[in-house]
Order: C-alpha cells, then structure tokens, then sequence
C-alpha cells in the first residue's frame, strides 16, 4: 500500500487583484497570484532572496468573499493541494501546476496596518478574516473552467 500527501501551506502577498469568472454552470471561481519570498544563504555566504510565483484557483463562495476582500499587495495563508492541469493551445500541449484553496485566511492589509474589515464592521488591531470552502456539493471538473 502506497501512502501519499498532498498538502500545501502558503503565505505571501498577492502580485494583482483576484480574477473571478463563473463556470458555464454558474459556478464562482477566482484565479489568485500570489508571490512567495524565502532567503537563504548562499554558498558565498551573503543572504540571497529568491520569490516564487503562485496560482491559487479558489472555487465557491469562497471565490466570491476573496474577489470582494483582496486586493493586489494584500497578504493571504492558503492552505491547499496541488492540482496539474494541461490543454491544447495553437497545437501545442501546455500544462501548468496550481494550489487548489481549500481555506485562504486574510492577513495583514497591504501597508502592513490592521486587515480591513468587511463593510459594517468596525476593524479590530491584528484581525484576519478566513474565506473557507464550504462542503462541495459537486466538485467541478477542469472542464467546467472557462479559462
């Protein structure tokens, strides 16, 4: 018996605003980029930054609050798995990985303040907010994106 992981945890900002599009069944998903930083040393000994470019693909309502809430430069925690997707384009196969949310958590606004609150809520100092994915009732299938 094989055992295997498919976890992912990520924090960073976004690199533009959310992309939100609907499914042709009337199914809200939203495309996030999102810019990863780690540092290390390197073998020179000096500190190196090295960022990492990320598509989260959210689906649901969860999609719609993070279209609503996030904008470009705002700091998010998805937590998810990776998805492999692959199309034909202009004859040629391309292919692409993504993390597919399962729970994406506001952090930080993007001047490094308190998270916005949503409209009619009073902000409180470290506040975050937490879009999670409420249980499927169809999982849609990457025929169902209309991108």
């Amino acid at each position: 018996m094989t055992t295997s992981l498919n976890r992912v945890l990520l924090i960073g900002n976004l690199t533009k605003d959310p992309e939100l599009r609907y499914t042709p069944s009337g199914t809200p998903v939203a495309n996030l980029r999102m810019a990863v930083n780690s540092s290390f040393k390197g073998q020179d000994g000096q500190r190196k930054e090295e960022t990492c470019f990320v598509t989260i693909v959210v689906w649901s309502r969860q999609a719609e609050i993070c279209n609503q809430y996030l904008k470009k430069g705002r700091s998010v925690f998805v937590e998810g798995r990776l998805i492999y997707r692959s199309w034909e384009a202009e004859g040629k196969t391309r292919s692409t990985m993504e993390v597919r949310a399962d729970r994406v958590q506001f952090l930080g606004a993007p001047g490094g303040g308190p998270a916005s609150a949503p409209r009619g809520e009073p902000a409180d100092e470290g506040r975050s907010e937490t879009a999670e994915s409420e249980p499927a009732q169809e999982e849609a299938s990457d025929a169902d994106v209309p991108f």
